[in-house]
């Protein structure tokens, strides 16, 4: 609902998998199924033992302009760019990107299924968590500290009573940002 989408990509170095640092990627999984605290544990040792890391970040505006889905396959794209060659694999969680992207897999549940896709899917959430975190310092009312731009049942009151920011992501249809009065209009007419 606001803020960036940030994607990132992860070449891992299997010659340092053997490394007793690394031992916190046996946790690796989805990102959204980690909790923040081992996401960060995760993130050091994804960085510490990859031979690559690419992070593409894609503004809101950007995001508006284009549409999310578009936006996130052209950030998958440049992310696989960047690390191919030398990648041997290039695996992309869900979907295929297109003739314009290196050779690629999609896999679906990848992130689930692989390594590298779940320290992508980790790299993405922590940076973007970050991000929204310091976002909450100059948009202090809307509580980013805490849902990091989700929608959340506190996120679309404070929208409701205040409007969105300028980081609020204006193609998000959504009744979170109608009034009370105007989102009860419009769940009535459905």
């Amino acid at each position: 609902m606001a803020g960036p989408l940030v994607v990132a990509g992860v070449l891992l170095d299997y010659g340092r998998l053997r490394d007793h640092r690394v031992r916190p990627l046996a946790l690796l999984n989805d990102s959204k199924q980690v909790p923040a605290e081992r996401r960060d544990e995760l993130f050091r040792a994804i960085v510490g033992c990859a031979e690559r890391v690419a992070v593409r970040v894609i503004s809101n505006g950007e995001i508006d302009r284009v549409g999310l889905h578009r936006s996130n396959l052209a950030g998958l794209r440049s992310v696989l760019w960047e690390l191919s060659p030398p990648a041997e694999a290039c695996l992309v969680d869900g979907f295929r990107l297109g003739p314009a992207a290196p050779t690629h897999t999609a896999v679906v549940d990848g992130d689930e299924r692989s390594a590298a896709i779940a320290a992508a899917s980790v790299v993405a959430k922590v940076t973007r968590d970050r991000l929204m975190r310091r976002m909450d310092a100059l948009f202090p009312h809307y509580g980013f500290v805490s849902h990091v731009g989700y929608i959340t049942p506190a996120h679309s009151a404070v929208v409701r009573e205040r409007g969105p920011c300028e980081i609020h992501r204006r193609s998000f249809q959504a009744l979170c940002y109608l009034s009370d009065a105007d989102a009860l209009a419009a769940v009535d007419s459905e």
